[in-house]
């Protein structure tokens, strides 16, 4: 029970992190009129925004994960256990999914899209890797020295690398997955996941090297 309890908390979490980020991206990009700049603006706050009230929610519950490569981070550390890897993933993923598909309702849009916004540029793929190292790292060192911080370390993090990394900072392969389901201004194209989820392996990769080598672990 207490991990049908945390798993749900996983599921949630993530269903309305998507929903933020689906639904600003919308709504920024129907207030901007066509202005790229203004419409980032308004997904980068809102989902930073979002994102430090629902870690501060659930922490208490299920750490607040979110994203598998979180879960991965927090496996490969030895933390969670593989029973509970691969159920908080699979919440998160469905968790992502309802989550687009409510942000598609709220706005009146078909529940499902395939999304034709292309993200398949080298320098994108770059982005991408250090969107997740950067996060995961920031979690990793927060966690050591400030544990009540991590909310708001995760959220400005995320809201600052939607602006300076060339792919707006997803770090995230749940949010990849569902974000290829709509084709609003949040959206990636298919053919871009593939490439979006390999450079986010390589980041949690890179991640667990830098932890290794910066310092031994703290109870």
């Amino acid at each position: 029970m207490d991990l049908a309890r945390r798993v749900f908390a996983e599921a949630l979490g993530t269903l309305f992190l998507l929903a933020a980020v689906v639904g600003s991206g919308i709504m920024g990009a129907h207030l901007a009129a066509g202005n790229d700049a203004i419409a980032l603006l308004a997904n980068s706050i809102a989902t930073g925004c979002a994102l430090y009230a629902l870690i501060l929610t659930f922490a208490p519950v299920s750490g607040a994960h979110f994203n598998p490569a979180v879960t991965l981070f927090e496996l490969a550390r030895g933390r969670i256990s593989p029973g509970t890897a691969v159920a908080y993933v699979a919440a998160q993923i469905g968790g992502a999914v309802i989550g687009v598909i409510v942000a598609h309702v709220m706005f009146g849009l078909a529940i499902v899209e395939v999304s034709a916004r292309a993200r398949s540029s080298s320098g994108e793929f770059v982005g991408e890797l250090v969107a997740t190292t950067g996060l995961l790292v920031t979690i990793w060192g927060v966690a050591r020295s400030r544990p009540e911080a991590i909310a708001g370390a995760v959220a400005t993090y995320i809201t600052g690398a939607y602006w300076f990394t060339s792919s707006t900072s997803f770090a995230n392969p749940a949010v990849t997955l569902a974000r290829s389901i709509t084709d609003t201004f949040a959206g990636i194209a298919p053919s871009s996941v593939p490439g979006f989820l390999l450079a986010q392996t390589v980041g949690l990769l890179l991640a667990l090297g830098i932890a290794a080598a910066l310092g031994r672990e703290r109870a």
